[in-house]
């Protein structure tokens, strides 16, 4: 069992989440559902809590109700090999929900993700300052992460 699990809050809508999220990620799968019995806070059937496994990471998912939401102070780092990769993953996660700058999204659920290239990390700590620079300064103009772009502002510095 992994010692930190992160923990998330959904108003009644965690079994959709976490069929969603499992089907997003390919290495991914649902460990358990815990549904709620006759007479209980929650109504017979639905899921109280559950936990998933998405690359190697497990989460709880609750159904908590309305009181509380999701908001930026917290998000899901997600590394991505290729353009590819960043490319299937923005799409999917940001379908019904909100596309912000630098990598960060919103999916349908509120849920904060950031989904970014490995490339950035390397191109943007290079040790010449003036690619570093570069490298910031293109990518802060972007929603989705374009590691060609990247690339581009790096050569070019």
């Amino acid at each position: 069992m992994q010692k930190i699990t992160p923990f998330l809050w959904f108003n009644d809508n965690a079994e959709e989440a976490m069929n969603f999220y499992t089907a997003v990620f390919k290495n991914s799968k649902i460990i358990n559902a815990n549904r709620a019995i006759e007479g209980g806070p929650w109504a017979a059937g639905t899921i109280m809590t559950g936990t998933l496994e998405l690359e190697g990471q497990q989460y709880m998912l609750m159904n908590g109700g309305p009181h509380f939401k999701f908001n930026e102070a917290i998000s899901l780092f997600v590394n991505c090999e290729s353009q590819e990769e960043v490319d299937r993953l923005w799409d999917t996660l940001s379908e019904g929900g909100e596309k912000s700058r630098c990598g960060w999204l919103k999916d349908k659920f509120g849920l904060s993700w950031q989904i970014i290239p490995t490339a950035l990390g390397k191109l943007m700590y290079d040790k010449d300052p003036a690619k570093s620079k570069a490298v910031l300064a293109a990518m802060m103009k972007m929603d989705k992460i374009i590691i060609k772009d990247l690339e581009a502002a790096y050569d070019g510095a």
